[in-house]
């Protein structure tokens, strides 16, 4: 065999005769515009959820103002895609003087994560998340029908409830320290959240979530 060795060699932007052809993906693009931070304040950039099972459940989409406008409501499983902050508001909204006052749920949590921001230093959109982590119960308990006798049973949480009640205990913790004290309800919401987001059992919705999970042991 005679010739340049480099004649051998296929063309640069040709794919060898055989083996399999490796198509690598292209970088995505930027966006045309920039991502609007939430109230006009608060970046969504860098947010982070630690358990995976809640993340694909922590609807988290960049938007200026949490407000679907009853868009969803009536459709069934839609929840996974109302944002977090809005399903917050709407907890605010179940009883009390909120009630049907969807604008006043909605400024309680941007009066709320203005404090936090200031008190803690740190995006207040990340320490919801983490409050809905430290809070989402991993187990709970049902009754099962044996004959006549009902029958405790400890059961798992599927990850959409647990948002749901992490969400709900929140909002029923800010609620009910509301009314307990002379604090307006949007400290006593970004109280909760702070709590709740460290861990501590001082929170309303951390405590449910360890008294669901005690019950549920014991229930095995």
């Amino acid at each position: 065999m005679s010739g340049n060795p480099s004649n051998l060699l296929p063309p640069e932007n040709e794919a060898p005769a055989e083996g399999p052809v490796i198509v690598r993906p292209e970088a995505p693009a930027a966006p045309p515009f920039p991502l609007p931070p939430l109230f006009g304040k608060f970046p969504f950039e860098g947010i982070e959820v630690h358990d995976p099972g809640l993340q694909p459940y922590l609807y988290l989409h960049p938007i200026y103002s949490p407000h679907s406008e009853g868009k969803l409501s009536g459709k069934p499983f839609m929840k996974t895609h109302m944002h977090l902050v809005e399903r917050l508001a709407n907890n605010l909204m179940k009883g009390g003087k909120f009630t049907g006052k969807k604008s006043k749920a909605l400024t309680t949590v941007r009066k709320a994560f203005l404090e936090l921001a200031e008190k803690e230093g740190q995006n207040p959109l990340q320490l919801l998340v983490n409050a809905v982590e430290n809070a989402a119960p991993r187990e709970e308990v049902t009754r099962l029908q044996f004959g006549g006798i009902s029958v405790p049973r400890a059961v798992d949480s599927s990850p959409a409830r647990r948002v749901s009640v992490a969400v709900r205990n929140l909002a029923l913790g800010a609620i009910q320290s509301s009314r307990k004290s002379t604090k307006p309800i949007y400290s006593c919401l970004a109280t909760e959240i702070s709590l709740a987001a460290k861990g501590d059992l001082t929170s309303f919705a951390v405590a449910r979530k360890e008294e669901s999970e005690r019950v549920a042991q014991s229930a095995r």
